[in-house]
């Protein structure tokens, strides 16, 4: 491998530890982690949800799947590769369940998909509220909006390490 290349690689990896270290350092608190468990992946969840239940232009039919849920996640997908492409790789299975579970939610449950998922984010966020003032610190997106992106990264990476995987 090239020094460059070498270079490049350290850079990635500096700044993922970076963006991790920052966003876990105001979510050392027990209550606000398991908080968090829950809340993030529910949040992202309901995030698409919402953007899915979006009308679409017409020209979006000629692709199957093409709406604004998936037209975010290929953004997202391309900020997580730029981060940690081992992240992305999580990042895109947990994306890949969100989408099946709201193609399945649109079959099977006659209740809004839009209505769901926005009372479950602000239960959600209301939840992520009361663990930052147990915390006794302000939600790390306060500081920087990037960190909306970092916090599902947060919580695969202890996934990663339980399995022994490069993050």
């Amino acid at each position: 491998m090239s020094t460059s290349a070498q270079d490049t690689q350290v850079d990635e990896v500096r700044l993922v530890e970076r963006l991790l270290t920052e966003y876990g350092s105001s979510h050392k608190n027990a209550t606000n982690k398991l908080i968090h468990w829950f809340c993030v992946p529910a949040i992202v969840w309901c995030v698409i949800a919402l953007l899915w239940a979006v009308p679409t232009p017409a020209a979006f039919a000629a692709v199957p799947l093409l709406n604004w849920a998936t037209l975010a996640l290929f953004g997202s997908l391309l900020y997580y590769i730029y981060m940690s492409p081992p992240l992305a790789v999580g990042f895109f299975a947990f994306a890949a369940a969100c989408m099946g579970s709201i193609v399945a939610y649109e079959r099977t449950v006659p209740f809004s998909l839009a209505a769901f998922a926005t009372i479950v984010f602000v239960v959600a966020w209301i939840f992520q509220f009361i663990g930052h003032k147990i915390e006794g610190k302000k939600p790390s997106f306060f500081k920087d909006l990037q960190f909306l992106m970092i916090g599902p990264a947060w919580l695969m990476h202890f996934l990663y390490r339980k399995a022994g995987l490069a993050y």
